[in-house]
């Protein structure tokens, strides 16, 4: 719980270690359990990392098996060992709330991917098996929390992490995402990680498999069914239908071009037009503003907060004392 507290702050042991006077080794030893750790001690840490004492006395194991980002090619390590602590954190908390509330694991289909069983059909039973007849679907987090999965976010302090996924100890699935994220990339990052959950997380996956790319095969028929989408498609592609359909599927330009371009409505001179017209017109560090979609807002964990606020007649700071964190925290996650 030590390193978890210094790594979601971003301070190093040595960094800590000298906040609160002692050697780097002694920590060490006491992050691995070697030597004991006074009361004295966890004051200073908890004042140090601004978590309360009781941060410290949890008894959960930290690091689950399954930590699936959706992420750039490129990101430092110590900006994913901060996500990854925070991430870890909110596991915590909410295999907390699903203790006292009793909640039992929701029946979230697995399907393993084989040479016939693609993502793209897999993607097409869950949709069948969730009653989804309509091509579009409206709030991608309103049916995740209608399955029971939690839905929770933060900022993850850089733009080339989107999101994750991750188990509770009895593997409930939660998925995280980038609190600053666009709201069409949102959206395809929150079924980006339901593909995860559905195809990787009941199966060994061997080292071969490009997991992230089943994924977004996943999700891009998830969001833009075949069958649905192909009529869109079928009298030429050009940015300005681009932008049209953008408001419509309520994903991105781009995104809506790549899928365009695996059904085979695009030429490989058409896609390479196509891609320096949104290079020349810079659409592919930021689309254009008034083409925004609504970011969609997770209310499932709130829900269970306000349910045991009610059952257990519990103010804010109470609630934040049950989840070993400081109200002004508490507030900022889940207020």
């Amino acid at each position: 719980m030590i390193t978890l507290a210094r790594e979601s702050r971003g301070i190093s042991q040595s960094e800590l270690a000298a906040r609160i006077d002692m050697s780097s080794g002694n920590l060490s030893k006491i992050e691995n359990s070697d030597i004991g750790i006074t009361e004295e001690i966890i004051e200073q840490i908890a004042k140090e990392t601004n978590y309360p004492a009781s941060f410290f006395t949890q008894q959960e194991d930290v690091f689950p098996e399954h930590l699936i980002y959706r992420k750039r090619e490129k990101v430092t390590q110590s900006l994913l060992t901060i996500i990854n602590a925070k991430g870890n954190i909110i596991r915590l908390q909410i295999q907390q709330l699903l203790k006292i509330l009793n909640i039992s694991n929701p029946e979230l289909p697995n399907f393993e991917v084989t040479e016939i069983n693609t993502p793209q059909i897999i993607a097409q039973k869950v949709r069948k098996a969730w009653r989804l007849e309509k091509g579009i679907i409206e709030d991608t987090i309103k049916l995740i929390e209608s399955n029971s999965i939690a839905v929770a976010s933060f900022e993850f302090g850089t733009e080339r992490v989107d999101s994750r996924c991750i188990l509770t100890e009895t593997k409930h699935p939660i998925i995280i995402y980038n609190k600053s994220l666009l709201g069409d990339r949102q959206r395809y990052s929150i079924i980006f990680q339901l593909g995860h959950l559905i195809m990787h997380t009941a199966f060994k996956i061997g080292r071969d498999r490009d997991i992230a790319h089943e994924a977004n095969l996943f999700a891009a028929e998830f969001l833009m069914p075949e069958k649905d989408i192909k009529k869109d498609f079928e009298n030429g592609i050009s940015l300005p239908l681009l932008a049209e359909l953008k408001q419509k599927w309520k994903v991105s330009m781009i995104s809506l071009l790549y899928r365009a371009d695996d059904l085979g409505y695009l030429t490989s001179n058409q896609k390479r037009y196509l891609i320096q017209q949104f290079n020349e017109q810079k659409l592919r560090r930021r689309e254009p503003l008034e083409l925004d979609v609504p970011t969609e807002k997770p209310s499932l964990l709130r829900k269970w907060i306000s349910d045991i606020k009610i059952k257990q007649k519990l103010d804010m700071k109470g609630m934040a004392s049950i989840l070993n964190m400081k109200p002004d925290e508490f507030i900022e996650l889940y207020g």
